[in-house]
């Protein structure tokens, strides 16, 4: 549970809003508040990135950790669908790197300014984005049935 007071100095600042594990903040104000995170409340260590799809948005969640109080704050941000672009945090914290590009790949959210924006789990050559909602399950690289899965 992040302190109280994180919270609220993220909600003036930022124009963030509270939410039960964390703070959602508007896109243009991620790397900020990762900085205050960082540099003024002490969440050094980064935990992780993920992303869930919304109608019409994308939602796109940064784990941080305090070490010396052990707080976790979930740092969200959505962005709309058609414009999936965020500026990254690896340069705030270098553990985001492969979190931020495990979300391009599944996902399509393009990081502004990470290191090195390219496919972590799919091949280089994969067409869309797998864990999106409009992801054709009919591809050939779709969903496929376990075997012995029928229509009974």
């Amino acid at each position: 549970m992040p302190a109280p007071e994180v919270v609220r100095d993220l909600e003036a600042r930022l124009g963030g809003a509270a939410r039960p594990l964390g703070v959602a903040v508007p896109p243009e104000a991620l790397r900020e508040a990762a900085h205050r995170l960082r540099d003024l409340h002490g969440y050094r260590y980064y935990l992780l990135a993920s992303a869930t799809c919304r109608p019409g948005a994308l939602e796109v969640v940064h784990g941080l950790r305090n070490l010396d109080t052990g707080d976790t704050i979930f740092l969200a941000t959505t962005v709309p669908d058609g414009a999936a672009e965020l500026d990254s945090l690896a340069p705030v914290y270098a553990g985001a790197d492969w979190y931020e590009r495990e979300v391009y790949d599944l996902f399509g959210v393009v990081f502004r300014g990470h290191p090195d924006l390219r496919r972590i789990l799919m091949p280089d050559d994969y067409e869309g984005h797998p864990l999106r909602k409009e992801f054709p399950l009919d591809a050939p690289w779709g969903y496929r049935r376990p075997s012995g899965e029928g229509s009974a």
